[in-house]
């Protein structure tokens, strides 16, 4: 199971401006949890960095744990969206997978973080 503790940072060498920062990953692998057959996908991740950076290396190996772990499209999606926000805390972020085709079905599923509101 993938562990976002996993995930590495460094400090945003420009805070004081946004800009964006996008990373495609093209071998992404799941397993279908219905029938063990293997998912794939491009995920990207795009965001708008707030105080720190992931690490490239450090997402690498966050993906490749999903390699033999059955979960749903939109779940793995929305996970990868929790567990990076959480991590970063950026000012935007958001995570598009592109499931490559089976059964004559492709599929995108795109989910955007938020920070939590601020008690007042």
């Amino acid at each position: 199971m993938s562990d976002p503790k996993i995930l590495e940072t460094f400090p945003n060498p420009a805070p004081q401006r946004d800009y964006v920062i996008e990373h495609t990953h093209h071998e992404f692998t799941s397993l279908c949890p219905m029938t063990g057959h293997p998912d794939f996908a491009n995920i990207t991740v795009r965001y708008v960095a707030d105080k720190i950076c992931v690490e490239l290396k450090s997402l690498k190996l966050y993906f490749h744990a999903y390699r033999n772990e059955g979960i749903f499209f939109e779940a793995v999606t929305n996970r990868i969206c929790d567990d990076l926000g959480g991590a970063l805390r950026p000012r935007q972020l958001t995570i598009v997978a592109d499931w490559k085709a089976r059964g004559g079905f492709t599929s995108r599923v795109t989910a955007e973080w938020k920070a939590p509101k601020k008690r007042k």
